[in-house]
């Protein structure tokens, strides 16, 4: 069984094209494949190797006083190492795209969670809020498609297609500027950057959960959180308790049973990710040899069909 790391890092990266060239180097060295952001900003990566390869890596990044403290998540990955299927290491302006590097006007307008940030809450902290029935609120600042498949009970949602959606979807949750406000996203640095964006935009008491909910998850599996968290590698979703206990939340959007099998609309111009069953799978000839295709809707299957059958 390999295992996937899942890690990030608000710091400040002087040459982001010489780490880049540094860690392909490391990673390939070491037979992992997965994908690694850098930025001037920071880092934000994962990848899936084997048990020796992890601990040798995360032990070469503690060398580096830059990433010594890095929180890394680490679960179980798949059977023959195919959570993700190649090594990819990118320079870009930002780790995650919430695109403020420059504002409506060119002016610099990005928030640097090292200087602007909420407060840290360990998950241990946000059970006990649980338990002594605080008043609180959730906020969570993944992808729409995300939450389908699992979120925390009374989640309040934005409504954001793409993170960077959090600049025009911000009012929809300004009645919430003078309550206890905790942002989650799956490991945490989507949470670090839009916790300090709320701040900015003059909510008052605002934390994030350290780690992500991958991390609360795996401390208190079954507890809180329904249902299964997506992740982006081929695993697409994962949980921590015992399969007989796991509740699917998921539903299909063609029948709606439940479900957390997701897929792509087959109109490659359309793309769109949704939760399909299995037994939705357009098994007409045209997709025989394929197993079946999705469509997320009669038009796509129309208009991808017809172009096949032209072809």
């Amino acid at each position: 069984m390999y295992k996937v790391v899942l890690f990030y890092k608000y710091t400040r990266i002087n040459d982001p094209e010489a780490l880049k060239t540094t860690q392909k180097a490391l990673l390939a060295q070491l037979n992992m494949k997965g994908r690694m952001i850098i930025a001037h900003e920071g880092i934000n990566a994962t990848f899936e190797g084997t048990n020796e390869a992890i601990a040798e890596y995360i032990s070469q990044m503690k060398a580096d006083s830059r990433f010594a403290d890095i929180h890394w998540k680490i679960s179980d990955g798949t059977e023959k190492g195919t959570a993700l299927p190649r090594l990819s290491v990118k320079v870009r302006k930002e780790i995650v795209s919430l695109h403020l590097i420059d504002g409506a006007n060119g002016e610099k307008d990005d928030i640097d969670p090292n200087n602007l940030t909420g407060t840290h809450l360990k998950p241990e902290e946000l059970r006990s809020w649980y338990e002594a029935g605080k008043e609180f609120y959730i906020v969570d600042m993944r992808n729409d498609y995300e939450l389908k498949s699992g979120k925390f009970e009374n989640t309040i949602f934005p409504g954001m297609e793409n993170f960077r959606d959090l600049r025009e979807k911000v009012q929809e949750i300004a009645g919430l500027k003078n309550k206890t406000v905790l942002t989650v996203c799956t490991g945490g640095v989507r949470c670090e950057k839009a916790s300090g964006y709320l701040k900015r935009e003059g909510f008052e008491n605002v934390f994030q959960l350290d780690g992500g909910i991958v991390t609360y998850m795996e401390k208190y599996p079954g507890k809180d959180f329904l249902g299964s968290l997506y992740v982006f590698d081929k695993r697409l979703t994962m949980h921590f308790e015992e399969p007989s206990k796991h509740r699917v939340i998921g539903l299909c959007e063609k029948c709606g049973i439940s479900s957390e099998h997701y897929v792509n609309c087959a109109n490659l111009n359309c793309h769109k990710h949704f939760i399909c069953c299995e037994g939705c799978l357009d098994g007409t000839e045209i997709n025989k040899e394929s197993g079946g295709e999705a469509y997320c809707d009669d038009n796509c299957r129309t208009i991808w069909n017809n172009r096949v059958l032209k072809n």
